[in-house]
């Protein structure tokens, strides 16, 4: 199975864990990949770095209308929530979601209609279950969808929440992720 995009979600922890996950993916990783963390206002650039740091692959801030490129990392703004449209990302300042905007369920859902089994999500760490109802449109879609494993994360409801609901598919250590993904990437 070919996938097309991947797009993570994380929260508390979840910056040792993105930072884990990129540091993984091979420089000749084909996909884009979507991130949405959850994060106050004004810490975009110092996040955007700190993944830089640790990415093979370039890292951006993601813009409204901003073509999907393959092999980019794309970090949602803070205070805004991300969506994936066919070929490009969207932007809404639409009321917050589960508490928090930028949401991961808005980002999954957006991309499992956009993609549809072409799709691969993955719950990283955080403190709350955001991110476990779009994991269930991504596999009812035909997606794919991995998770943390809880015993890993920092912040463990949000991993373990997805992973109660049914809506995952395989739970690797967070060490574990990024050869998953490679594995995919390259039909292994």
């Amino acid at each position: 199975m070919a996938y097309g995009l991947v797009v993570l979600g994380a929260s508390l922890g979840g910056m040792r864990a993105l930072q884990t996950v990129l540091e993984g993916l091979p420089d000749a990783f084909a996909a884009p990949v979507v991130v949405v963390q959850h994060c106050g206002p004004g810490h975009d650039s110092v996040r955007r770095a700190q993944l830089r740091e640790f990415s093979a692959l370039p890292v951006v801030t993601a813009e409204d209308k901003m073509a999907l490129l393959p092999g980019h990392v794309y970090v949602a703004p803070a205070d805004y929530h991300l969506l994936v449209e066919a070929g490009s990302l969207a932007l809404s300042t639409d009321a917050p979601v589960g508490h928090s905007r930028p949401s991961i369920d808005v980002l999954f859902e957006s991309a499992a209609v956009a993609y549809g089994a072409g799709v691969v999500g993955v719950v990283l760490s955080g403190a709350n279950a955001d991110g476990t109802r779009g994991a269930a449109k991504i596999k009812a879609r035909g997606g794919l969808v991995l998770a943390q494993e809880p015993a890993t994360a920092e912040g463990v409801v949000m991993p373990a929440a997805a992973i109660g609901a049914g809506a995952v598919d395989t739970v690797l250590p967070l060490s574990a992720i990024a050869v998953y993904l490679a594995g995919l990437a390259y039909g292994r």
